[in-house]
């Protein structure tokens, strides 16, 4: 057996026993020496974690991200850092003050790959200190390099209000993101990593935000591949609806001179309101088309020129939308009688209920009135704005790569199947750790391995493994305990959905 294979075999097993093992062992209390300063990190199993880097300055409400000052002496990086203000809970605290990244490498030394993922959460909630995206395990199993971070959410980083004195704001939190890889280009040398092989990958509204990047023109040459997650941005808000729903948080602040200073408290109580735009849900904050930093669509009218030379992975779940049932138990044994007005809802496009159920009961003959529900609601909405891009990448012959995810989780006997959010657990390796699956069985462990494995090569090489995306073939590859290859995938679903106009929701 020679050396590689060997190491394979060894982490193989550390995986099985949630021990991690990395290529170099080093001192418990590990110093990175940046440009900006040193920093004082730990050791965990044999891999070296930084937490609550500083990427940027303490932020200015709804202005663009200055870059983090240096430090004399030695600075702890033992904790995670702040998340941003936002309506869910955190493991860390929140604040404004939320421009932190973490960090886990193998070792200080080398120039390894390096994955920055972005989490999701849309473009509302989330952080970087999620226990399912703990970069050790992938760290330890790849020899690479793995980032997570904050950044501004929701009104934070997505409110549009150039009319009040705020350039920047509605895409700032993309600048962040920028400010963020910036600070990778210029220091990821000094945690073992080489600043011209990184990957951005992110899950949901992380893959949002990624397509976003794509598009704009300030983060040209910062990232080296993309891979998406169940996470689409074929066009970003309008500047009119997004002034729409700044007037209407506006309003419910107490006017527009309360922007700058009111609490955080009464900002996140203003994003309360109805959105005016969907007439359901409250506020929704998004990136904004607003021609000072992001000048065009994501994926429309095509896909942003700047980005085709960059390998993109494309993937999503086989259910999506189980995913979202929540409380609403309902939905598992709804009746034929209500599943019209639940479509209608649920689809989130412009057709007809009664055409979508008789075409899958055409398709799938003896479906339940709940498995068609979820399987339309999957192929009508996310899915269907991982087409568009994938589509779009083929037709510019830029390289694309798509996968799904088919892998039922075990969680309450399989009922959720692979719902939104199951492939995060699987590329971290961090299994116990998901609400899907909980535990490290053997039959999670080989589908979490055959993923990061394509997660891995793609990261080195922009290339997964298998044939890309063309308008020919579809090729798409479906992850699950025996993997498998297959060619237009659900085609008839696709073309059922295809006969609609697409909007990305939010926008």
């Amino acid at each position: 057996m020679n050396a590689s294979l060997t190491r394979r075999a060894a982490i193989a097993s550390a995986l099985a026993t949630a021990i991690p093992v990395s290529a170099a062992a080093e001192s418990s209390s590990p110093i990175a020496r940046t440009r900006l300063g040193r920093l004082r990190g730990a050791s965990e199993g044999g891999v070296l974690s930084f937490k609550g880097v500083r990427y940027g300055a303490p932020p200015q409400r709804f202005a663009a991200p200055q870059p983090a000052p240096a430090w004399r002496g030695v600075r702890d990086a033992l904790a995670f850092g702040a998340a941003s203000p936002q309506r869910a809970q955190t493991i860390e605290p929140q604040s404004e003050d939320c421009l932190f990244l973490n960090i886990w490498t193998p070792s200080l030394s080398g120039r390894r790959p390096v994955l920055v993922y972005i989490h999701g959460g849309a473009y509302a909630n989330g952080s970087g200190a999620a226990p399912e995206t703990d970069g050790a395990r992938l760290s330890a199993y790849g020899d690479v390099v793995v980032l997570t971070l904050n950044h501004r959410l929701n009104v934070f980083g997505y409110g549009f209000f150039p009319g009040h004195g705020f350039a920047d704001s509605g895409n700032a939190g993309q600048l962040d993101l920028i400010l963020a890889l910036e600070w990778v280009r210029d220091h990821i040398a000094a945690f073992g990593g080489d600043p011209d092989c990184v990957t951005v990958f992110g899950q949901s509204g992380g893959g949002a935000k990624i397509a976003t990047l794509m598009a704009m023109p300030a983060a040209r040459g910062l990232f080296h591949r993309a891979f998406t997650m169940s996470g689409q941005q074929v066009t970003a808000s309008g500047p009119l609806n997004a002034t729409r729903r700044a007037e209407s948080f506006i309003e419910a602040l107490g006017g527009a001179n309360r922007l700058g200073w009111a609490p955080v408290s009464d900002l996140i109580a203003a994003m309360a309101p109805t959105d005016p735009v969907f007439g359901y849900g409250s506020l929704y904050f998004g990136p904004v088309l607003d021609q000072r930093h992001l000048l065009r669509h994501p994926f429309y009218p095509d896909a942003a020129p700047q980005s085709l030379s960059i390998p993109m992975m494309i993937g999503n779940t086989r259910d999506e939308t189980r995913g979202f049932v929540g409380a609403d138990r309902a939905l598992f044994s709804m009746s034929w009688e209500e599943l019209p007005a639940r479509l209608s809802s649920g689809m989130r496009v412009d057709i007809l209920p009664s055409h979508v159920i008789e075409t899958y009961q055409r398709l799938y003959p003896g479906i339940s009135a709940s498995d068609l529900y979820f399987a339309a609601t999957t192929a009508s909405r996310s899915w269907r704005g991982a087409v568009i891009e994938l589509e779009e990448r083929a037709k510019a012959g830029a390289p694309a790569f798509a996968y799904q995810l088919d892998w039922r989780c075990p969680r309450e006997g399989g009922i959720f199947g692979a719902p939104h959010t199951l492939d995060i657990p699987l590329m971290f390796g961090n299994l116990a750790e998901s609400e899907w699956i909980g535990a490290r069985t053997p039959e999670a462990e080989a589908v979490s391995r055959t993923m990061m494995e394509a997660l891995l090569a793609f990261a080195r090489s922009g290339d997964p493994g298998w044939a890309p995306y063309t308008l020919e073939t579809r090729a798409t590859m479906l992850f699950d305990t025996q993997s498998q290859l297959a060619h237009d995938p659900r085609k008839a679903e696709r073309e059922l959905f295809n006969a609609v106009p697409y909007v990305q929701p939010g926008t």
